[in-house]
Formats: C-alpha cells, sequence, structure tokens
C-alpha cells in the first residue's frame, strides 16, 4: 500500500466524500486505513464498576483504502502517488504536480 500513516488525504468515495483528513491508522493487511475524525460511528459501552454510568462514544472506523486519495502539497487537490529516485533515494511524489509527499 502507497499510502502511510500521517498522510493528508481526500476521501473520494462514501458518506464523507469531498472531506480532508490525516491518517491515523493504516491496516495493510485488509487494505484500510483510519482517516481521524472521518467515518465516525457511535459505540455503546458498558460501565465498568458499579454505580457508573454507561456511555457512547464515537470512534473512527476503517475504510477502504480505493476510497481515498492523497492531497497534493502544491494544489490541494487529489493526486495519484508516484516514486521517483533523488540522489540514491527513492521517494514519493504527488502525480499531478510532482512534488515530494
Amino acid at each position: 500500500m502507497k499510502l502511510k500513516k500521517g498522510d493528508n488525504v481526500i476521501i473520494i468515495a462514501g458518506k464523507d466524500k469531498g472531506k480532508k483528513g490525516k491518517i491515523a491508522l493504516v491496516l495493510n493487511d485488509k487494505n484500510r486505513v483510519v482517516v481521524e475524525g472521518l467515518n465516525m460511528m457511535k459505540k455503546h459501552q458498558r460501565p465498568r464498576k458499579s454505580g457508573e454510568k454507561g456511555q457512547v462514544i464515537s470512534m473512527a472506523t476503517p475504510i477502504n483504502a480505493s476510497n481515498v486519495m492523497i492531497l497534493d502539497p502544491k494544489t490541494g487537490k487529489a493526486s495519484r502517488l508516484g516514486k521517483k529516485l533523488v540522489g540514491d533515494k527513492m521517494v514519493r511524489i504527488a502525480r499531478k504536480s510532482g512534488q515530494e509527499v
């Protein structure tokens, strides 16, 4: 998978289409990513001790990696990723502008 933790992405499909965020977690084996603050689901949590109240927690859930695209650092629009040899090191570049991600 070309996406990494900390990348700025835009969602291109689903209920959060068009929203931007940062990748918090990458699940390589399932081809999914978790984007901070997007694809939120509510989870009901039981009380842990007697006398406590249960609560409803909002949590970000994984989204398929094919539904997100990297943000071009120059234009701020969706772009595909590529690789380029700079010196003796491979770097990831945005295909739209050619700038390093």
